[in-house]
């Protein structure tokens, strides 16, 4: 059978593959980066203006960023998913070569994000001509970026991919149909353009609300976390999706609505 590839016995059984000390080491390992890349992010966030664009940063300090807010933000509900891998291939991997598929996991799921990155650095710098030329515009990108963030909640992209993300074990199940080479590397990309597809709606709102408004990052990735985990996860989304329609409807109008648009104080 398919799963045999994967790791031999039934989804069921999946569970006992991974020895608990390893299981509880990779929970605390997964905890570790999150809290770690949590302070370093807010450390950061301090020394940095609120202001539009890339707040100064060349790309390749951008991405940096870019990537420990990543592992901040979405470690914590990308945690299930890699522990369930990593139980699947607890048979097939002892120890440190466990741990370095596992990394790989991860690593290939930062690539996603990673390539998300490039793309949020170019729309931020046109975010910032467009400021520069005309103040005022802020106030309507602001408006769009609630406004795209608010329809793409309801769209099918999003169904699709939050569905992926809340029920991966029947697709890491498929990925045992990929080539043995760079194999964990891949699922993780592969799992992580879902995980884009699922949120990059819900992260153009720190256009409006600033990159390194910490505030906002930790209640978006409460937003995502919930949304994976929660039973009632998909009403949570369209509700997210409302209020951020009703955040369009305000942004023109409501200037404190858009801290990363029109303020260049730095972050406190």
């Amino acid at each position: 059978m398919l799963h045999n590839r994967i790791a031999g016995p039934s989804p069921a059984q999946s569970g006992n593959l991974l020895p608990r000390r390893d299981l509880a080491a990779a929970w605390i390992l997964m905890a570790l980066l999150a809290g770690s890349a949590w302070v370093l992010t807010v450390a950061r966030s301090r020394d940095m203006a609120m202001e539009p664009g890339t707040m100064g940063l060349e790309l390749p300090l951008f991405l940096l960023l870019w990537v420990t807010m990543m592992v901040a933000m979405m470690f914590p509900s990308m945690a299930p998913v890699a522990i369930t891998w990593a139980r699947a291939i607890g048979r097939q991997s002892a120890g440190a070569a466990r741990a370095a598929r596992i990394a790989q996991f991860a690593g290939g799921y930062l690539i996603a994000w990673t390539a998300f990155g490039l793309v949020a650095y170019g729309a931020l710098t046109a975010t910032a001509r467009l400021v520069d030329g005309s103040p005022d515009a802020g106030r309507w990108l602001g408006a769009a970026a609630f406004l795209l963030a608010g329809l793409y909640q309801f769209g099918p992209l999003k169904r699709v991919c939050l569905l992926h993300c809340r029920n991966p074990l029947s697709h890491l199940v498929r990925y045992a149909r990929f080539r043995p080479w760079a194999r964990d590397l891949r699922v993780g990309a592969h799992h992580g353009l879902y995980c884009v597809g699922c949120c990059w709606g819900l992260m153009i709102v720190l256009v409006p609300l600033g990159v390194m408004n910490v505030a906002a990052m930790a209640a978006l990735a409460a937003v995502v976390f919930l949304e994976k985990l929660w039973r009632w996860g998909p009403w949570l989304t369209r509700a997210v999706g409302i209020a951020f329609l009703v955040l369009a409807a305000l942004a023109p109008f409501q200037e404190w609505l858009l801290p990363g648009l029109l303020m260049s104080e730095p972050a406190m």
